[in-house]
């Protein structure tokens, strides 16, 4: 398989030299460009990028997800195999391991993987948050120190903004981290948080100062320090491929030097940072959606009742045309907001908002109806469709609730309609 990497000064040219006018245009017309949906406006680079993600998500992924699923197994393994690919550092730049590529290569290629597993899929689009936002955000020193190893996947990475009491009112988070000398002492506990207890490594939001946002700083957070411990195992309805459980942190003592960026700019951090999230787990949905609707197509051309295969009737022609619109429909929005966040757009915090608010929702329904088509089989887990169904709920949920991209959507406008005045 190609791995990106070396094709990484290629790809990270084209990221710098994007702009609306080569990606909507240019890129959309040129001679390599396919027609089917799935390809349509992609460079010559990314549907390289699409080539090696679909291979390693249907050899490697996809035999596996069930029976992962069915165990609660965490494949480290595959991830250091992907991260071999060039996928543990999608967005880190070239110089400490990553890939240096863009927002609009990480949707396809987070796409093309979750075909083959959501869960896990999830997973790595947190843990090139992280490396991201260490990449961006990060001191020299800290960059050297830390990305080397995510890049590679031989240290793993959490994301940890939530907290019992504070989930959409991130703003309001109560752990705190209070300077001592050269050092801070962190107290309090997050929730919900992916990786946890297996991850060596957690950016973790905390208060440093005033109430409200202004107050929150991010910190590097490493396992095995003193006073970091973690809860059970949470029992979840999907994603079950990956760990969760809270992250509790009592006195625990890290050096000023974890300090990611400056004191207050914790919360522009996470917002930042959310909003390639909301790409990302968009992405997921989409390739779940996309896997769910062959399937269904598969079923419904073998299934037989009343003397016909059930995909003559007119009953299923209209639903798998809704579904492959719907598909359709996200990809679209999801690679827009991708692309908007690659140029830095005024409107990218409100595209990646309707992304992920449209993508989730709409591939969800997208699964529930792959369910319905396969009747009383699509209930049990001899079939997948009941898996990926699981594991894309939840998606309206993380990264924002989809009630919040709503407020998220209205705002924009509103703010959008007040420059005009």
């Amino acid at each position: 398989m190609l791995s990106l990497r070396a094709r990484r000064g290629a790809a990270a040219a084209l990221w710098r030299q994007s702009a609306y006018s080569q990606s909507e245009h240019a890129a959309c017309f040129s001679d390599n460009s396919s027609h089917n949906g799935v390809t349509f406006g992609l460079t010559s680079d990314q549907q390289e990028f699409k080539v090696v993600a679909d291979d390693f998500a249907r050899k490697e992924l996809l035999p596996f997800a069930a029976r992962w699923d069915a165990e609660k197994h965490f494949p480290v393994d595959k991830l250091r195999a992907a991260a071999e690919l060039g996928f543990g550092g999608i967005l880190v730049n070239d110089d400490v391991g990553g890939s240096a590529l863009g927002r609009a290569d990480a949707a396809v290629i987070f796409e093309a993987l979750a075909y083959g597993d959501i869960s896990v899929t999830a997973y790595l689009t947190i843990h090139n948050m992280v490396a991201n936002c260490i990449d961006k955000y990060g001191t020299e020193e800290q960059r050297q120190q830390y990305l080397p190893q995510l890049t590679c996947m031989q240290t793993l990475a959490s994301y940890c903004l939530t907290e019992p009491g504070s989930g959409s009112d991130a703003a309001s988070l109560q752990t705190t981290a209070k300077r001592d000398g050269d050092d801070y002492i962190l107290n309090g506990a997050k929730a919900f948080i992916s990786g946890g207890g297996v991850s060596d490594l957690y950016l973790v939001m905390a208060r440093t100062g005033q109430p409200g946002s202004k107050g929150i700083s991010a910190f590097l957070v490493e396992k095995g320090m003193a006073g970091l411990s973690f809860g059970r195992a949470e029992e979840k309805l999907g994603w079950n491929a990956q760990p969760t459980c809270a992250v509790v942190m009592d006195n625990v003592r890290v050096p000023a030097a974890s300090l990611l960026g400056s004191e207050g700019k914790g919360f522009n951090i996470a917002m930042n940072a959310l909003n390639g999230g909301r790409i990302n787990i968009a992405s997921c949905s989409v390739g779940g959606a996309q896997f769910c609707t062959d399937v269904a197509l598969d079923y419904v051309q073998s299934r037989h009742q009343f003397g016909k295969r059930i995909g003559t009737f007119q009953n299923t022609e209209f639903k798998l045309a809704d579904m492959a619109t719907a598909v359709h429909a996200s990809r679209v929005m999801v690679r827009h907001a991708a692309q908007a966040l690659d140029c830095e757009a005024p409107s990218a915090t409100m595209d990646a908002a309707m992304a992920k608010r449209f993508a989730t929702d709409m591939c969800f329904k997208v699964a529930d109806d792959a369910l319905q088509l396969h009747g009383g089989y699509g209930y049990l887990k001899d079939y997948p469709v009941e898996r990926v169904l699981r594991d894309l709920r939840v998606h309206s949920i993380l990264e924002g609730t989809n009630e919040v991209m709503r407020v998220i959507i209205a705002r924009e406008m509103q703010k959008q309609q007040a420059s005009k005045v």
